[in-house]
């Protein structure tokens, strides 16, 4: 027969873990919602400086201009910037942008190229530590609600790698947002810039809300109205000048974009993972509550039996 106290004992303790459960959840849902936050902050510098860019691209031909993010070289060695979280119960968000780094460095080597990685993440580092894979630089510790300071510091350490010509080429390997129960990694070319990468393009906005007790994501398409520069404006500098200063700008709003979605990705994923946790949790206790009820009915039913025989042999 069951141990009644045992029994009684789990039921506790997986209620005390959907309490966790629960509260991590919760926690997660509000750090979603300051991740939709921050990136409706920094849309409107972000448009400006695709409009600006796109003016620039219209009046000036790239091909022509001899800048050094422009600049394409033969490839030899691909710097790797892979961003992770710093830590787990987030269901399968680190693993599958581990995945994704790995098919990345299989074609890498398969097509005869050097590869350096730059690590952001807890869980990436750890990863390729273990490994002794080459690793140039590791950023952990950041923020989960990514900060244009670090977006900046990590921009201008892949700058230096690649203006030194340590490495001939830049990739981002991130986790696109793209709902709360889906996130997909990616592979972005951060270096050197080409024009393609600069023409306009439709955006979206999520919207964490909630209906009927559950949250769920709005989204909403975001046109870029950029429109070229009048003909007859005059520039008071070269404009060879101005779009050197700005691509740098570009660099830093793409890779902090990079780590806002995958920011939202982590979140979503942990909040989806504790979710479906506290939904086991309370299908776990009431599997364990019948199951006292049944061994708790089965030892009353043996006690009135036993003083039923007992008083009939009296």
């Amino acid at each position: 027969m069951p141990n009644l106290k045992s029994i009684r004992d789990r039921i506790q303790s997986v209620k005390n873990t959907r309490k966790i459960t629960e509260a991590m959840r919760l926690v997660a849902a509000a750090k979603v919602r300051r991740a939709q936050e921050q990136v409706n902050a920094t849309r409107p510098f972000a448009k400006c400086l695709a409009q600006v860019l796109y003016g620039l691209q219209n009046r000036l031909k790239f091909e022509d201009v001899d800048l050094a993010l422009l600049k394409q070289r033969e490839v030899k060695t691909v710097g790797l910037l892979v961003i992770s979280g710093d830590r787990g119960l987030c269901g399968g968000y680190n693993a599958n942008i581990i995945k994704q780094a790995e098919i990345r460095i299989k074609e890498l080597k398969a097509d005869g190229y050097d590869y350096k990685l730059i690590l952001a993440g807890r869980k990436v580092a750890q990863y390729y530590e273990r490994r002794k894979a080459p690793i140039a630089q590791t950023y952990i510790g950041l923020n989960q609600i990514p900060t244009a300071d670090e977006a900046s510091g990590i921009a201008d350490y892949l700058l230096s790698l690649f203006l030194s010509e340590t490495v001939d080429r830049v990739e981002l390997i991130y986790t696109k947002f793209v709902s709360l129960i889906s996130s997909r990694p990616v592979v972005q070319t951060l270096l050197p810039l080409s024009p393609q990468g600069l023409e306009r393009r439709d955006d979206e906005i999520f919207h964490l809300t909630s209906k009927g007790g559950h949250f769920e994501v709005e989204r909403q398409a975001v046109a870029d109205q950029s429109e070229d520069f009048p003909r007859d404006m005059i520039f008071e500098q070269d404009p060879t000048q101005i779009l050197e200063a700005l691509l740098p700008l570009y660099l830093n709003n793409q890779l902090l974009r990079g780590l806002q979605e995958s920011a939202a990705s982590e979140l979503a994923s942990r909040m989806t993972a504790m979710n479906n946790a506290s939904d086991n949790a309370s299908d776990l206790v009431k599997s364990l509550t019948l199951s006292y009820n049944k061994a708790r009915q089965a030892a009353i039913t043996q006690e009135l039996s036993e003083v039923v025989a007992g008083a009939n042999a009296l």
